[in-house]
C-alpha cells in the first residue's frame, strides 16, 4: 500500500504545480484617458489578470475608475518608471493617447518590460521607428492590440486563403469604422487626444486605416507593398475641425492590390473584409458570419469556429508570447508587421496631402 506521508505529499506537490500553472499575469496599466481600457478592466474584475498598478497624471481619471471599478487608491501614480519599478510587473499596457506609447516604451525597454499598446503602434512612422529601435536596443518585446485580432472570421479567411482551394489573392478590400466619435459617445478625454492630428496622428485614417493595413500585411505573410495612394476627406468639419473624418488607401502589391475604406462617417458601425482570389471570394461580414463565393456561382454562408486558446483573447495572447509558447514576432499583434502598418499609414497621409502615388 502507498505510505499515507507519500500520498500527501504528492497531493500538496501537485495542488503547488497546478497552482503555479494558473498564476495570473500581473500588469501595470499606463493611462486611462482610452475608453479601451475597459476592457482591461472588466478582466481585472473577472480575475483573468491582476492589475498591480495604474499610471496616470489626471487625478479626475483616477477618482472615475477608482469609483466606477471598486479599486483601491494605492493602486495609482502619476509616474510609470517609479510604479514598474516598485511593482516588477509582467508586462506594461498602454491605454494612453496614441503619440504616449513612445514614452511608455522609452520607460519599459531599458528595464526588460515588455509592453503592449492598443492600435495604431504611433502616431507616427518616426515614433515607431524609435519604438522600433529601443526593442531592438534592449530586446524588449513590444505588441499592439486591435480588436479585429480576435475575431474568428477572419482567421477562418485567412486558413481558408492559406488552404489554396481558391487560387492566390488577387484584391483585398476592408471596411473599417462607425458613425463618429462624438456621435457614438466616447469619452470627452477620449475625444481630446482621438481628434488631435499631433496626439493621434490623423483621423479617421489612423483611428481605422490601421485595421485593414495590419490584417493585408498578415494576410500577405508580411510583404512590403510596392505603392501607397491615399485620398482622405473632411466631411464633419463641425465636428473634428482638425482631423480627416474619411480616408480611401490604395495599397499596391506586385500580384495584388488592397483597398482600406476607413471613416467616421458609416451609417453604422462595420468592421469587414473581402478577399477576392482567383477562383472564389471570401466576405468576413463581422467577427464570425463569413460568405463565400465560387466562380460557378455556388454561394455559401457559415459562422467561423471559435477560436484556440491561447490565441483567442489578448490576455491569453500575451501570456503565451512571455512564456514562449507563442513568438509574437510575425502575426497581427508582432511589431515586425506593425512597422509595415506604419509605413502604409505614413504613406497614406503623405499621399493624401500631396495627391501623389507613394512608392515605397
Amino acid at each position: 500500500m502507498f505510505p499515507r506521508f507519500l500520498l500527501l505529499h504528492t497531493f500538496i506537490f501537485c495542488f503547488l504545480l497546478s497552482s503555479n500553472a494558473q498564476q495570473k499575469m500581473r500588469v501595470v496599466v499606463a493611462g486611462l484617458n482610452h475608453d479601451h481600457v475597459h476592457n482591461i478592466l472588466h478582466a481585472n474584475e473577472e480575475g483573468r489578470v491582476i492589475i498591480v498598478g495604474i499610471a496616470e497624471p489626471n487625478k479626475t481619471l483616477w477618482k472615475k475608475f477608482e469609483t466606477q471599478y471598486r479599486l483601491p487608491d494605492s493602486l495609482f501614480s502619476d509616474d510609470l518608471k517609479t510604479l514598474v519599478l516598485s511593482k516588477k510587473p509582467d508586462a506594461v499596457l498602454g491605454y494612453n493617447e496614441v503619440s504616449g506609447h513612445v514614452d511608455i516604451v522609452r520607460v519599459c525597454a531599458p528595464l526588460h518590460i515588455p509592453v503592449m499598446v492598443e492600435k495604431p503602434l504611433a502616431a507616427t512612422l518616426q515614433q515607431a521607428q524609435e519604438i522600433e529601435a529601443l526593442s531592438e536596443k534592449y530586446n524588449d518585446m513590444v505588441l499592439v492590440n486591435y480588436e479585429t485580432t480576435w475575431y474568428p472570421s477572419i482567421a477562418d479567411v485567412k486558413d481558408t486563403v492559406e488552404s489554396g482551394s481558391m487560387g492566390k489573392i488577387k484584391k483585398m478590400v476592408f471596411h473599417d469604422g462607425h458613425q463618429g466619435p462624438k456621435e457614438i459617445g466616447c469619452s470627452p478625454q477620449f475625444l481630446e487626444w482621438l481628434t488631435d492630428p499631433v496626439k493621434n496622428g490623423a483621423g479617421a485614417l489612423n483611428d481605422f486605416g490601421c485595421y485593414g493595413a495590419d490584417i493585408m500585411t498578415w494576410m500577405m505573410h508580411g510583404q512590403k507593398p510596392i505603392a501607397v495612394t491615399a485620398i482622405t476627406r473632411h466631411y464633419k468639419t463641425s465636428e473634428y475641425p482638425k482631423v480627416d473624418d474619411d480616408a480611401t488607401i490604395l495599397v499596391e502589391y506586385p500580384g495584388a492590390t488592397g483597398i482600406i475604406e476607413a471613416s467616421w462617417n458609416w451609417p453604422f458601425s462595420i468592421k469587414d473584409m473581402e478577399v477576392f482570389c482567383e477562383t472564389g471570394y471570401l466576405h468576413a461580414l463581422n467577427n464570425v458570419n463569413i460568405t463565400s463565393r465560387r466562380r460557378e456561382n455556388i454561394v455559401s454562408s457559415r459562422k467561423a469556429a471559435p477560436l484556440p486558446a491561447p490565441v483567442n483573447d489578448p490576455m491569453e495572447y500575451l501570456a503565451a508570447v512571455l512564456d514562449h509558447r507563442l513568438s509574437g514576432t510575425n502575426d497581427l499583434s508582432s511589431l515586425n508587421y506593425n512597422m509595415i502598418v506604419m509605413q502604409i499609414l505614413d504613406a497614406a497621409k503623405r499621399s493624401a496631402a500631396s495627391g501623389k502615388r507613394i512608392e515605397l
